[in-house]
């Protein structure tokens, strides 16, 4: 199995593990679930009426069906409570309200009540968005449960999952809960610093838009999870619920503009690029108008932001797709790390047109959800930038290897003229210039043919390239001429080197010799080269007057002042 194979499996094993770990708070019991009926409010009703009159309730019709408004809502008869708790209490999950009177039917007839407002209903928000009310104390057990509710919107439900659970109970569960939200919390605070950071040095475009999906992210847990109500007890309830909804909206747009960042360009080529750009805008749009309109035509709102939800459920197979087409090769992270998050998304959809009801899993699923995409998106980010590693590395080899060609001489391997100038003008100190000439070199190519003279050039260059020093330069400035540039400190012999070339086996076990011409002196400036190189040549010329397969020195080069 390969590495990449191997990686797949480590990584869906994480998800397994956590997925598993995340799920135990969602399931974690809340208390005993209560049945409700319905009714509107009429003029003149009174709760005790309502106790005694149970059978005018509707118990059957679903709530989102009843509209928004002022209702009556009847629990069951309640069970029996534990006779150490006497402290119990009655959760239900946050909605969209004006008012709510709680009242409580005793054993013996009597009637309490308690309740909140939208502006008060921060000092009973638990984690989870619930609100936790306490049952007023009497000397005798509950029986049965009466809301009032004022100004409902009724998007999703008038009351969700209310259910009667004990003192303890409450607290073990905010417990999990805090638990839950503060992993996320510190796990999402942890990833937004460890991608600007490596922003910072990558410049990659997908980190800021990762750090800005967990940043809507991290505000979306804190105002869905009813922290920021309990932080802020004095903010209203349905303001909380305003900068719920815009966050939602902002993690979604956010998650698309990842997407677009994260996979190939080729991904979202054509049709893709546009549409992806419009989605996010309806996102926004909608989400905006959510906030700041809300509840003027409630119903109409909740139904357009849905909609936005729903074209980005979409788009996302057209994406997928595409990443296939051109065999991204992001592609299986992706679709591991956000498949959970898309099928929640969409059983979010199905919730907001009414095709399933409320749930407290349903309602923490996006949070759950994410925490298990942010760790996976943060390994998918790892394998991205271990990619992006790769291609650099591999660029930074064939930069050099293309370098490399353009400074070398294709023949000998030496640098070439343009090359051996590059880094000859400029190096400090008196420099000594050797200008090696192959003696008649034309009878050579007349007698073995152009490419037994072609290896000739090649032996010599490597016998050159190993009599000196290794800091030296070595080229090959002409047909058979070649140069060799060395400190001046440094002590060559010109008889070696010829010494080297004479010992070197020709093709063909021919004999071949060379010319030397030496000159020292300064190499700062292209004048400095120039008659250095004349300097040089003189002396190889002298060389070759002088028989050839020797060399000569010609005075230090100076240019006169």
């Amino acid at each position: 199995m390969d590495r990449l194979a191997w990686l797949r499996w480590t990584i869906g094993a994480l998800a397994l593990m956590l997925g598993l770990s995340l799920a135990f708070p969602v399931t974690a019991t809340t208390g005993t679930p209560l049945s409700v009926c319905i009714r509107p409010v009429l003029a003149g009703q009174t709760p005790a009426a309502l106790f005694a009159q149970p059978a005018g309730f509707d118990c059957t019709t679903a709530q989102t069906k009843f509209g928004g408004g002022d209702f009556w809502i009847l629990s069951q008869r309640l069970p029996a409570i534990a006779a150490g708790d006497h402290d119990p209490t009655v959760r239900i999950g946050s909605t969209w309200v004006h008012r709510v009177t709680l009242y409580v039917l005793y054993a013996d007839g009597s009637i309490r009540r308690s309740g909140f407002t939208s502006r008060t209903a921060g000092r009973l928000l638990g984690l989870g968005a619930v609100i936790v009310q306490p049952v007023p104390r009497h000397d005798v057990a509950p029986v049965r449960l009466l809301w009032h509710l004022e100004g409902a919107a009724n998007l999703r439900g008038l009351i969700l999952g209310p259910a009667l659970a004990a003192h303890a109970q409450s607290d073990t569960t905010e417990i999990l809960l805090a638990a839950l939200y503060g992993a996320f919390g510190g796990m999402a605070i942890a990833l937004i610093v460890y991608n600007f950071a490596l922003w910072g040095a990558l410049r990659q475009a997908f980190q800021p838009a990762y750090c800005l999906l967990v940043l809507c992210l991290l505000a979306y847990a804190l105002t869905s999870s009813g922290a920021l109500g309990q932080m802020l007890p004095m903010l209203d309830n349905n303001d909380r619920q305003r900068f719920n909804a815009l966050f939602l909206a902002a993690s979604a747009a956010a998650a698309l503009l990842f997407a677009r960042t994260f996979f190939e360009r080729a991904v979202f080529s054509g049709w893709l690029r546009p549409a992806s750009t419009v989605v996010m805008a309806a996102l926004m749009t909608t989400g905006l108008a959510w906030a700041a309109l809300a509840p003027w035509q409630f119903h109409l709102l909740d139904r357009l932001l849905a909609g936005a939800y729903l074209a980005l459920l979409v788009l996302i197979p057209a994406v997928l797709i595409q990443a296939w087409r051109v065999r991204s090769n992001f592609l299986w992270l992706f679709a591991l790390a956000w498949g959970v998050p898309i099928a929640v998304a969409a059983l979010r959809v199905a919730n907001a047109f009414d095709l399933f009801g409320w749930s407290l899993w349903l309602d923490n699923s996006t949070i759950l959800s994410m925490a298990l995409e942010s760790m996976l998106s943060s390994m998918a980010i790892a394998y991205r930038i271990r990619l992006l590693s790769v291609e650099r590395d591999t660029a930074r080899a064939q930069e050099i290897a293309a370098r490399l060609l353009a400074d070398t001489e294709p023949l000998t391997g030496l640098l070439n003229r343009r090359a051996f100038l590059n880094r000859a003008i400029g190096r400090p100190g008196d420099q000594v210039l050797m200008i090696a000439d192959v003696d008649h070199f034309k009878r050579v190519n007349d007698l073995i043919g152009h490419d037994g003279g072609d290896e000739v050039l090649r032996v010599v260059a490597r016998a050159l390239h190993n009599s000196v020093p290794p800091d030296s330069l070595v080229a090959r400035i002409g047909g058979e001429e070649f140069a060799i540039l060395f400190d001046a400190t440094n002590a060559v012999d010109p008889a070696a080197v010829l010494e080297r070339v004479r010992g070197q086996r020709m093709p063909f076990d021919i004999v071949v010799t060379a010319s030397i011409g030496t000159c020292t002196g300064p190499l700062m400036h292209e004048t400095d080269w120039k008659h250095l190189y004349h300097c040089a040549d003189r002396a190889l010329f002298a060389a070759k007057a002088a028989g050839r397969d020797c060399a000569r020195a010609a005075p230090t080069a100076r240019i006169a002042a």
